[in-house]
């Protein structure tokens, strides 16, 4: 995280670079970026003129050079993005076009003085064996945009915060997690939101957090699955009716109900194997601060209630893709069926 806020807090100082790379998955991360670059290199009347976005999978890379090398017009800088370098990758991709990359290689090893190009790929890795790859990461500034920690996730919202003149309490950040997941244009936004409503008192506690914060569809299915660990059949249907009237499909509702139970399985199966959080998140490629909550539930049902449970979930997905019931009745069947003891 750090290493992102260097990047910005330098492009918000204009001490840029002439190459940049930005690459990953976290696609929060590489926008924010790219906006920054936006705001921060030209002027909004330079934008017509000193700025243009590629797609390196449609326009070969030596148009691209051309245009880095072209004067810039009315302003001192020219911005290019490019998008989808699929020459950086290992990944199999039908290219529509080839890259002269002979040229490229002379450019990076001396860039335009007048112009910022952007690498922007949104792969998971690059092909850290190819020429190309070794020879930018060498000489641009590079920004990996990978998939927070917990702990990170909390710095860039205290961060985010206090770039808008406000404080947040510890607790309350725990409860934006809590409510708003770790998806950080949700996050972002929120944060908006409560620093607004925070307004002279520059200050955002719990309980602004929990008045103010939008429960996402994901949030909801989890106070639902809270519901079910506290054999609350009603609270789970309160919550499942509430979704309805926000005209949630309930196919969707099921599907996300059967992941969050199906994490619990797997999160428990893995903590009895030896499994640390960390590795469990890993193996089963969803964020820790997932796996923490989840291992918290997953500790209050026994296995065979979990299996059971998956029993459940199956059925009724078996039975909303037949379609012999009316869909949202299947649901309500399946808490009610929930009350039923173990066979």
């Amino acid at each position: 995280m750090n290493v992102v806020m260097d990047l910005w807090r330098k492009i918000e100082k204009k001490q840029f670079s002439r190459l940049y790379l930005l690459y990953g998955t976290e696609s929060f991360l590489l926008n924010e970026t790219k906006m920054k670059l936006l705001e921060h290199v030209l002027d909004e009347e330079e934008m017509d003129f000193n700025f243009a976005s590629y797609d390196l999978e449609e326009t070969p890379i030596e148009a691209v050079i051309e245009d880095a090398e072209t004067l810039p017009f009315m302003g001192e800088q020219r911005l290019l993005f490019l998008n989808n370098p699929v020459f950086l990758t290992a990944e199999k991709t039908k290219e529509k076009v080839e890259h002269n990359l002979a040229v490229l290689e002379a450019y990076l090893k001396e860039p335009a003085p007048f112009t910022i190009l952007v690498f922007i790929a949104p792969y998971e890795k690059l092909d850290e064996r190819k020429k190309m790859t070794k020879l930018l990461k060498k000489e641009a500034e590079v920004l990996e945009a990978k998939k927070l920690s917990e702990a990170d996730i909390k710095i860039w919202i205290r961060n985010k915060a206090a770039g808008n003149g406000v404080q947040i309490d510890e607790e309350a950040i725990e409860m934006l997690l809590v409510l708003a997941g770790t998806n950080l244009m949700m996050i972002s936004s929120e944060i908006d939101k409560l620093s607004l409503y925070a307004g002279d008192t520059k200050h955002i506690d719990l309980k602004t957090v929990e008045n103010l914060t939008a429960r996402s569809l994901e949030q909801n299915i989890f106070t639902l699955v809270e519901m079910v660990v506290k054999r609350d059949i009603e609270g789970a249907l309160r919550i499942y009716y509430d979704l309805l009237k926000q005209n949630e499909e309930p196919i969707k509702i099921l599907s996300i109900l059967s992941g969050q139970f199906r994490l619990l399985y797997q999160v428990k199966e893995l903590s009895r194997k030896g499994y640390g959080q960390q590795q469990i998140a890993t193996t089963i490629k969803v964020h820790p601060y997932r796996v923490k909550l989840a291992a918290g539930q997953s500790r209050l049902f026994s296995d065979e209630e979990l299996g059971r449970i998956m029993d459940l979930l199956a059925d009724a997905d078996y039975q909303m893709k037949t379609g012999g019931l009316k869909k949202e009745m299947i649901i309500e069947m399946f808490f009610f069926r929930l009350h039923q003891p173990i066979a």
